[in-house]
């Protein structure tokens, strides 16, 4: 193959599930990028339920849509933000009326510009190593061991690629997902600690 360009997109910089787009170096125009973005929200705003990520999702699914079609989903207290492939943009607004008991107005945004940036709680620990099991104990404030599992299982993602190594390498700007409890981004070691121990700091998606 001659030489291309390979850029993975989301469609937002937090954007954990990514499409690749490869096209010829010497390529002199600029491609539109098959994703979409859908707005969601309650009709009715007093009487909607705080719509979550699993909430959203779910409803898409059941409208027969395979996952590989669904990008990453963002949620603002009752609104919702989701990504999705260009070719089911359209069947999803036309089909998709109600999330749990919540009647949706749902619409194509007009801006392809438009940034949703997601809740980040800021979290801060100390740990010894900085590998993978570790993280995620502080992350969601549970024991390295009970986390152990979960990666056995098949269950954590390191940028949506699955991860079965419990002192995996985690890099700074990496997102972490992991099934049942969320997902996380690892920013940095701020410092040592006297005790020779790593003061690590993430953000944790809300």
């Amino acid at each position: 193959l001659p030489p291309v360009n390979v850029e993975l997109a989301g469609g937002n910089d937090y954007a954990e599930r990514r499409i690749a787009v490869f096209s010829p170096e010497d390529i002199y125009y600029t491609q539109d990028l098959p994703i979409k973005l859908i707005e969601i929200a309650p009709i009715n705003s007093h009487y909607a339920d705080k719509l979550s990520h699993r909430d959203v999702l779910g409803a898409i699914l059941n409208l027969g849509i395979n996952r590989s079609k669904i990008g990453d989903i963002f949620t603002k207290e009752k609104d919702a933000y989701v990504y999705c492939k260009e070719d089911i943009a359209d069947y999803i607004i036309d089909n998709l009326f109600k999330i749990k008991h919540t009647q949706i107005k749902i619409n194509l945004s007009d801006s392809t510009d438009l940034e949703i940036v997601p809740n980040l709680r800021e979290v801060m620990g100390t740990i010894s190593n900085v590998r993978l099991d570790s993280l995620i104990a502080t992350a969601f404030k549970a024991t390295r061991n009970s986390i152990i599992p979960l990666i056995e299982e098949k269950k954590v993602f390191i940028n949506g690629k699955s991860t079965t190594s419990n002192g995996a390498t985690v890099k700074e700007g990496d997102i972490v997902s992991v099934r049942g409890k969320g997902r996380f981004i690892y920013d940095s070691v701020l410092k040592e600690t006297k005790k020779g121990r790593n003061l690590i700091k993430i953000r944790v998606y809300e």
